[in-house]
């Protein structure tokens, strides 16, 4: 499998519908030692071996074909075929995927991949269709927690005034505005830069991605608020999709799949282990009031029930179950 810039723009040139003998392009932006990373790798190898000769996959990590809005533009028009992405990202286009992140809605990362692989996973993607894109699967990308330059944020009181980088994700913009915070999105790659010249006071991720990205090193207090849950969307552009004979759509199904499956394991294992290498590097962890976060952020539910209230009650409902 070939990985590399020359190699991903030289392969662009490609007809984005040609069905079988092709090289595909994947791309995505996460480091080497996220799951994301080496998840894309797999999809690669999987994809390869499935639709046998004459097709090859060219990843490419690290945001080196654009940021997560960027490579989505990419697969709609044909760029590239497959993108790792953002829920955040996405939920710019298909504006019922931004929310999987209403605050505390999942209890725990298991409870969030049966409901997206279910009627809530098909609703979405029946939506995301209509908008040029084919949600292939979701994979992880964790639940989400404050980390601060100088202090912990055990109550919404602590956070009040913060400037705080989010994704650009309105759900996640609304949650911290209703904790009386200072939002402001940002792409991610572009998020160690900022904080170090003190544009914010800190962030919000899951473990794993601020472990992998170093920004722990910056912001070493982190209050494990738990405030959402994110995805990561698996798609295609339809174009391409829909160039594939049916034995290359399942192809792409099954490969998201079984590399989604290893990705959610690498997750959940981080998720359960990185506190103490993190505490080991010297960060400190406090754990959140999550009843008060919670009363803090209700009012973010009415504002999406008025707006979307099929998915709404499909989320809630299937989350309850």
């Amino acid at each position: 499998m070939k990985t590399g810039l020359t190699t991903i723009l030289a392969a662009t040139t490609m007809l984005a519908g040609a069905a079988q003998a092709q090289e595909v392009i994947l791309a995505h932006g996460a480091n080497p030692g996220n799951p994301r990373f080496e998840a894309a790798e797999r999809w690669g190898e999987i994809f390869t071996e499935c639709m046998g000769e004459g097709t090859s996959v060219n990843v490419a990590p690290s945001a080196t074909m654009g940021d997560d809005v960027e490579m989505l533009t990419s697969a709609t028009a044909g760029v590239i075929n497959v993108t790792a992405n953002s829920q955040g990202a996405m939920s710019q286009i298909v504006p019922e995927i931004g929310l999987i992140g209403l605050p505390f809605l999942f209890e725990d990362l298991e409870s969030a991949w049966a409901v997206l692989d279910g009627e809530v996973g098909d609703m979405l993607d029946e939506r995301a269709q209509a908008a040029g894109l084919k949600i292939l699967g979701f994979w992880d990308n964790g639940i989400r927690h404050v980390s601060h330059m100088s202090k912990t944020v055990p109550t919404p009181a602590d956070i009040s005034g913060m400037k705080i980088r989010t994704p650009p994700d309105q759900m996640t913009i609304d949650i911290f505005n209703a904790l009386g915070a200072a939002p402001a999105p940002l792409a991610f790659s572009e998020l160690p830069t900022a904080l170090q010249s003190g544009v914010f006071d800190g962030q919000e991720n899951p473990l794993t991605n601020i472990y992998t990205s170093k920004i722990h090193e910056i912001t070493p207090y982190i209050t494990l608020t738990g405030h959402k849950y994110e995805s990561t969307p698996v798609v295609a552009g339809m174009w391409w999709w829909s160039g594939l004979d049916e034995a290359g759509q399942q192809c792409a199904l099954d490969a998201t799949s079984q590399a989604g499956e290893e990705q959610r394991q690498t997750s959940l294992e981080q998720n359960q282990n990185l506190r103490e290498t993190m505490e080991g590097e010297g960060v400190t962890f406090e754990e959140a009031d999550r009843a008060a976060y919670q009363e803090a952020t209700a009012p973010v539910y009415d504002t999406y029930a008025e707006r979307f209230p099929e998915v709404v009650e499909a989320l809630r409902s299937a989350a309850g179950e």
